[in-house]
């Protein structure tokens, strides 16, 4: 009896790893696709600043 629930505790600690290592390969292949270059990077801040810039100008009261 005893030896059985040992299999059952070591069938869920590797089921728990398993799950543990699933999720760090699923977020570093998620950095990896969302990895921008520098330049990209800049210029989605420019592009950023530009709407910013123009929804922050008051309209003309007229």
């Amino acid at each position: 009896m005893r030896q059985r629930m040992r299999w059952w505790k070591v069938l869920g600690l590797a089921g728990l790893a398993g799950v543990a290592a699933s999720g760090v390969v699923i977020a570093r292949a998620e950095r990896r696709r969302r990895a921008y270059t520098p330049d990209e990077i800049r210029q989605r801040l420019l592009e950023r600043h530009a709407q910013a810039s123009d929804t922050a100008k008051p309209s003309d009261p007229a």
